[in-house]
C-alpha cells in the first residue's frame, strides 16, 4: 500500500493528524472532506483534492475513512457520489471511524457485494497520539487487506491488532471507550470531592500518580481540568456517542452496566450545558457547585 496512491476521507481532529503523518512519510494521498476548506493544509503539503468520495475511490486502490459517527460513515458510502458508486474488484476500503457493529457490517456487506474488500479499523487514542503516530489500531475483516495495510498502519499507530470478523473492531473500541468515559467521570467526581473537602487538587494528582491506579489519562487531563482548560483532544459529544453505543451493545448481550449508564448521563448533562465540542474532560463542569451572587 505504501507504493500506491491512497485515498483519505474525513479530516477532523483525528483524520487530519493521521493523513498528515502519511504525507510526511511519503505516501501519495488524495483527500476529501465534507467541508472542503479542511483539505487546504493537506493540499499545501502535497495531497491532491478529491471532489467527492466516489472520485477518491475511483482514483485510488485503497481508501481510508475517518468519520465522526455512524451516520457520517453510512452517508459517505451510500449517498450520491459516495464510495459505493466506484468500489469494485481489487479496491480496498478501510473504515477507521468509531461506529456500531451493525454499521460496520452494513458497510462491509455493501463493499464486498461490489467486489471490493473491507476492513474496519477504529483507533484507540485521541489528538496527541494521532499527531505522534502512536494510535492503537483495532482491525477486523479481510485479513488480506489488513496485511496490505500494515505499512500505513505502522505510520499512524504504535500497534495494529487483527481481531477477526467484521464487528469485532467496533466492539473492542466501544468497550475501551466505555471504560475510558466511566474512568473520566469518576476522576472528575474525585477532583471535585477533594476540592470541596478542602484538599489540594494537585496533591491528589500526586497521590494518584504514585499508586496502583496511576495512568496516563489522569496525568494528562488532571492539570488541565484544574485550570478549567478543555482544549479539545477528543470531543465530549463523541465520548457520549460512544457511551450510548456501548450501552446498546450491553443491551444486546444482557450485560448490566450501571456505572457506564451513570457516566453516560453525566456526559449527556454536559452536552445539554453546551459542552459537546469541548474535550470530554469537560464532564467535570457538571459537578461544580453553583456560584451564588452576593
Amino acid at each position: 500500500m505504501a507504493t500506491v496512491e491512497v485515498g483519505f476521507l474525513g479530516l477532523g481532529i483525528m483524520g487530519k493528524a493521521m493523513a498528515m503523518n502519511l504525507l510526511r512519510d511519503g505516501i501519495k494521498l488524495t483527500v476529501w472532506n465534507r467541508t472542503p476548506s479542511k483539505c487546504d493544509e493537506l493540499i499545501a503539503h502535497g495531497a491532491s483534492l478529491g471532489v467527492t468520495p466516489a472520485a477518491v475511490v475511483k482514483k485510488c486502490k485503497y481508501t481510508i475513512a475517518m468519520l465522526s459517527d455512524p451516520a457520517a460513515a453510512l452517508s459517505v458510502v451510500f449517498e450520491k457520489d459516495g464510495v459505493l458508486e466506484q468500489i469494485r474488484d481489487g479496491k480496498g476500503y478501510i473504515d477507521m471511524s468509531t461506529v456500531s457493529t451493525d454499521t460496520s457490517i452494513k458497510i462491509s456487506e455493501a463493499i464486498t457485494s461490489k467486489g471490493g474488500y473491507f476492513l474496519e479499523a477504529p483507533v484507540s487514542g485521541s489528538k496527541k497520539p494521532a499527531e505522534d503516530g502512536q494510535l492503537i489500531i483495532l482491525a477486523a475483516g479481510e485479513k488480506e487487506l489488513y496485511d496490505e495495510a500494515i505499512p500505513v498502519f505502522d505510520i499512524m499507530g504504535k500497534k495494529a491488532l487483527f481481531l477477526g470478523k467484521v464487528g469485532n473492531g467496533a466492539k473492542m473500541k466501544l468497550v475501551v471507550n466505555m471504560i475510558m468515559g466511566s474512568m473520566m467521570t469518576a476522576f472528575a467526581e474525585g477532583l471535585e470531592l477533594a476540592d470541596r473537602s478542602g484538599l489540594d487538587s494537585h496533591t491528589l494528582l500526586d497521590v494518584l500518580d504514585l499508586g496502583a491506579i496511576a495512568n496516563p489519562m489522569f496525568k494528562l487531563k488532571g492539570p488541565s481540568i484544574i485550570k478549567n482548560n478543555y482544549s479539545t483532544a477528543f470531543p465530549l459529544k463523541h465520548q457520549q456517542k460512544d457511551m450510548r453505543l456501548a450501552l446498546a451493545l450491553g443491551d444486546e448481550n444482557a450485560v448490566s452496566m450501571p456505572v457506564a449508564a451513570a457516566a453516560n448521563e453525566a456526559f449527556k448533562k454536559a452536552r445539554s450545558m453546551g459542552l459537546g465540542d469541548a474535550d470530554f474532560s469537560a464532564v467535570y463542569e457538571t459537578l461544580k457547585a453553583p456560584k451564588h451572587g452576593s
